[in-house]
């Protein structure tokens, strides 16, 4: 049988991003984990990190390697949760990623509610703006927001989300209101994360890179600059719907707006079966059934 001290250490090496990170993480030594990895090198017959003093970098088998022996041991932590959770309550850590505003203003909230319904579950959430890799991060569980890529993780729809093409009132009495797709290679394009804005044009979903001189990945930022009217941006609904109620922001080209959008619940294959991945998604979607908690 496959020595799982070693790939627990290995996988801990890449996931904690050194040899004493790991270490700490698993209460040893680094000098005993430097051995952990070396052993299971050698049984392998193949380097899985090329080391440099300071520090390391997958080698490609280690690459593919790390990804294998992620999904193994998140089988292994699922199927454990699932033989414990016909003892007891449930328990156990949930780490959970999501965008920062959506996180901040809707998650975090409902997600203290459920530790307060289940408080021997233990709660690491991580807000960021940036894409994060749920398997080889050691995620269970990422909100994401708008059309999901083709990938080999599962999904549950957690409610809907429109998008808004919008500008301000000062912006409009300044430039003409597009009226055609086309129309918008005219105007100063705001961009947030995604260089291309999605619509849909003759029931296809169509894509359309657009250009201006103002960029940033922060929606709170990008909702600033559309308000203050230097010039037109494509927003959610959880941003804008509140300036677009008090005539603030006007919202555009609705005919094209994109309708298969919506906000999701992912989790890697491995994390199915686990009981308290399931009661967080299901106590979620109970929570946002009836649109956002504003």
């Amino acid at each position: 049988m496959r020595n799982w001290d070693a790939i627990e250490a290995f996988v801990e090496v890449v996931q904690q991003g050194s040899f004493s990170a790991a270490a700490q993480k698993l209460k040893v030594s680094p000098s005993h984990i430097s051995r952990l990895v070396s052993r299971l090198e050698a049984e392998l017959s193949t380097p899985l990190l090329y080391r440099t003093t300071r520090k390391f970098r997958l080698s490609e088998a280690g690459e593919h390697y790390f990804q294998h022996c992620c999904e193994l041991l998140q089988g292994f932590t699922a199927a454990e949760e699932e033989l414990a959770s016909f003892q007891a309550e449930p328990s156990g850590t949930l780490r959970v990623t999501c965008a920062t505003t959506f996180g901040e203003r809707f998650l975090a909230p409902q997600l203290n509610d459920f530790m307060l319904r289940y408080p021997k579950v233990s709660l690491d959430l991580h807000l960021t703006n940036r894409q994060t890799d749920l398997i080889s991060e050691g995620y269970d569980l990422a909100v994401r927001m708008g059309t999901l890529k083709d990938s080999s993780l599962l999904a549950r729809r957690l409610c809907d989300r429109r998008e808004y093409l919008c500008a301000s009132t000062d912006y409009l009495q300044h430039h003409p209101m597009p009226h055609t797709l086309g129309e918008l290679s005219r105007h100063n394009c705001l961009l947030g994360s995604n260089t291309v804005w999605l619509f849909s044009e003759h029931g296809q979903r169509r894509e359309l890179k657009v250009n201006g001189n103002w960029r940033s990945n922060s929606g709170p930022a990008l909702l600033d600059a559309v308000s203050k009217g230097l010039g037109i941006a494509q927003l959610p609904d959880y941003y804008v719907e509140p300036a677009l109620a008090r005539g603030e922001l006007i919202s555009m080209l609705e005919q094209y707006r994109y309708p298969f959008s919506g906000v999701w619940l992912v989790y890697p294959q491995a994390r199915q079966r686990s009981p308290r991945l399931q009661l967080l998604c299901d106590f979620l979607i109970e929570r946002f059934k009836g649109g956002l908690p504003w």
